[in-house]
């Protein structure tokens, strides 16, 4: 599992159902080789340990099987011997696809496959199309997505992108492994921060001195010069300002491809009666005590490190209270809830976490995924101003000077856990320096050999009868192994919650169709029909796995560039 530092267990299937979903046939026929041979050898009863896996390391070979160190024990034998008996045994019966075996390390069998497997999974790729690595994971249940949700008191800033590109693409993520996603924002919009930006709205419109928790930075003085002169008093002022702070939000959003299912107002649900209904619930449930003059929730009795305050001793609630609301109200909206906070939000997780359990949900219902920040850099300095905001840089303003794709790309190349550092420079090159340059530079040029192929009237047979076996290039196998490897890199990013590696592999298919549009000629006249045809259904692969990918990430697939 990632090191992401989060409360709750992960609403995903065992492993086994996830490894099964990935190309079965040849994970499958080697392992029922290996357990025949097993019993061939005296292991009668074949420990469930036993396994097949991929190799860390491509010279190991193409999979690999731990059984001889498993069973040494049971029959005796040294590891090493086992594993060469099992060795001899497999390739005196060797399965479908296997070229070579080999003993590595203290026992470990190696397999080496011939290329038509990789042939196997080119054909797959094509027949499937856009449906290529959607995965069964999920079954249908629902997770709420719960992500940005910042107070509406001003513009995002660029730290908001890297929530927003994130928990977007975690959605996209779940979706496509068979999970229904809710994605939605909450609206911080009650309390007395939104009185402090109500009357700092109204100071600067009427040139009066800003109180000193008042919001200060050009925004405030921008939006002041919009508010209508038939805005007064605080009440309004907040109002106005709040819905100015929405829209502006979801305008910044929108732009950078993020969109939301439902926008959760705080100030509604209290509104509503909610808050009380589930103070009453808890107080039913017996977590509820009061102590001096405040009403306190019991959350050590589920791992807290110490008791909350609900209401206070002036009778006004905590923030937990109406949040305890909100999460209660989610679950109509998601069975799994899913909040992606701050590096500053750590201690809430543990409260929460408790809350949700006092209300019946079970822990592993409420998973929280801390992100860490971002730093701006522009011609080798740190980005701190900006002119509009004067102590932050806008969300909007980052989208504006590299483009959505870019902005999102860039959110999406380190693990969420991880401080992200962003060169905006580099982002504005078109070169391969440039991350999302070189990817989409990758599917523009493989979407050009069709438009190509079709203006000089070379048509392309069905892939059923192209000769695929004329792929043999280095390069061309290269492709095959990465296409090969999306369904499991998808498993491992939705069980991990790690969009990155989604990043991580699309910038290394993109990295071989590159080698591969170099070195492997489709159009030139020396290139045989038979190995063009092959190559065209190559590229076809290549165009389908860098489209999923990039969808994944959320970020186009230009045919042209």
């Amino acid at each position: 599992m990632a090191n992401l530092p989060r409360e709750g267990a992960v609403i995903t299937p065992s492993e086994a159902s996830v490894t099964d979903s990935l190309q079965p046939v040849i994970r499958d026929d080697l392992l029922a080789s290996v357990h025949s041979a097993l019993n061939a050898l005296g292991v009668a009863d074949v420990p469930a340990a036993v396994s097949i896996e991929r190799p860390a390391r491509r010279e190991h070979g193409d999979w690999s099987t731990n059984a001889a160190l498993v069973c040494s024990k049971i029959l005796g034998q040294n590891p090493r011997e086992l594993g060469q008996a099992l060795a001899d045994h497999l390739d005196a019966n060797r399965p479908a696809h296997v070229e070579a075996l080999e003993i590595a390390g203290p026992g470990f069998v190696n397999f080496r496959l011939a290329n038509t497997w990789l042939y196997d999974v080119l054909a797959d790729v094509v027949k499937a199309g856009d449906d290529y690595a959607r995965l069964p994971m999920g079954d249908g249940a629902t997770i709420n997505v719960e992500y940005v949700s910042a107070n509406p008191t001003g513009p995002l800033h660029a730290g908001h992108g890297r929530w927003a590109a994130y928990g977007d693409s975690l959605a996209r993520i779940l979706e496509r492994c068979g999970y229904s996603p809710h994605r939605e924002c909450y609206v911080n919009d009650r309390g007395v921060q939104m009185n402090h930006f109500g009357n700092s709205l109204l100071a600067r419109k009427n040139g009066t001195e800003l109180h000193e928790d008042g919001y200060k930075g050009q925004y405030i003085e921008d939006w002041a010069r919009e508010m209508p002169d038939s805005v007064s008093g605080t009440d309004a002022a907040r109002e106005w300002g709040r819905e100015h702070a929405l829209a502006d939000q979801k305008h910044a959003l929108a732009a950078m491809h993020a969109e939301f299912d439902t926008w959760s107002s705080e100030s509604a649900l209290v509104a509503s009666g909610a808050m009380e209904a589930a103070l009453a619930e808890l107080r039913e449930a017996g977590h509820v005590f009061e102590e001096g003059n405040a009403t306190w929730l019991r959350t050590t009795d589920f791992g807290d490190d110490k008791d909350r305050v609900l209401i206070k001793s002036d009778g006004e609630p905590t923030y937990l209270l109406p949040d305890i609301a909100y999460h209660r109200d989610k679950h109509d909206r998601g069975d799994h809830l899913i909040n992606i906070l701050g590096a500053d939000h750590h201690g809430y997780v543990a409260r929460m976490s408790a809350a949700m359990q006092m209300l019946g949900y079970p822990k592993e219902a409420f998973e929280a995924i801390i992100g860490q920040n971002v730093k701006l850099m522009r011609d080798g300095q740190e980005v701190k101003l900006s002119k509009r905001a004067g102590t932050m840089v806008l969300l909007e303003e980052l989208v504006d000077d590299v483009g959505p794709d870019a902005a999102r790309f860039a959110y999406l190349m380190q693990s969420i856990d991880t401080s992200l550092t962003i060169d905006i420079d580099l982002l504005k090159e078109q070169s391969s320096e440039n991350p999302v340059f070189y990817v989409q530079m990758a599917f523009a040029r493989i979407r050009s050999i069709g438009r190509q192929a079709a203006e000089r009237g070379i048509e392309r047979m069905p892939v059923a009868e192209a000769d695929l076996a004329q792929l043999v290039h280095d390069r061309e196998l290269e492709i095959l192994r990465e296409l090969f490897a999306l369904p499991e890199i998808l498993a491992v990013a939705c069980k991990e919650r790690a969009p990155h590696k989604i990043s991580s592999w699309v910038r290394d298919l993109a990295s071989a169709l590159h080698g591969f549009y170099r070195d492997c000629p489709i159009l030139r006249e020396d290139v045989p029909a038979e190995l063009q045809q092959a190559r065209f259904w190559l590229a076809e692969a290549t165009s389908i796995g860098l489209g999923i990918g990039l969808d994944l990430l959320g970020v186009d697939a230009p045919e042209q560039m």
